[in-house]
């Protein structure tokens, strides 16, 4: 039996802004593109990865969509991701400094440079243009 993640979600609150994070400066490609009304969910994978290939999509979605929730709980969550505290998600290079320098090229929301953490990794990280946390560490 093998279990692997499919899918991470992160919110977006401007999607053209977070697809031309995503895809021109993190390097993904468009899996899906969905639009319902004014709302729109795009699906992102690791650019020349077959889309069908057992590896986690990344999908940009509208927050606070789900009807259940209630009016406060909406804005809560708004306010969360205004706060860039509500979604974070965790990348991978086997480059770690040439990352660091494109995204800081490309005008990133830096929030660390590459380091050495007391865990072992060496990582840095930025927010997309939601106020998600990205830690992207360096493969060892």
């Amino acid at each position: 039996m093998s279990l692997h993640v499919q899918t991470a979600f992160l919110p977006h609150t401007d999607p053209e802004a977070s697809l031309a994070f995503y895809r021109d400066v993190l390097g993904f490609e468009v899996a899906n593109d969905v639009s319902y009304g004014d709302m729109r969910w795009i699906t992102l994978k690791p650019a020349g990865v077959d889309p069908d290939a057992p590896f986690a999509h990344l999908v940009l979605e509208p927050p606070a969509t789900d009807p259940t929730l209630t009016d406060e709980e909406r804005q809560t969550i708004l306010q969360l991701i205004a706060k860039g505290s509500y979604a974070g998600i965790q990348l991978q290079t086997d480059d770690l400094d040439g990352f660091f320098e494109r995204v800081e090229a490309a005008g990133a929301d830096i929030v660390q440079e590459p380091m050495e953490q007391e865990w072992g990794a060496r990582d840095c990280a930025l927010r997309d243009p939601a106020g998600s946390l990205i830690r992207v560490a360096e493969a060892r």
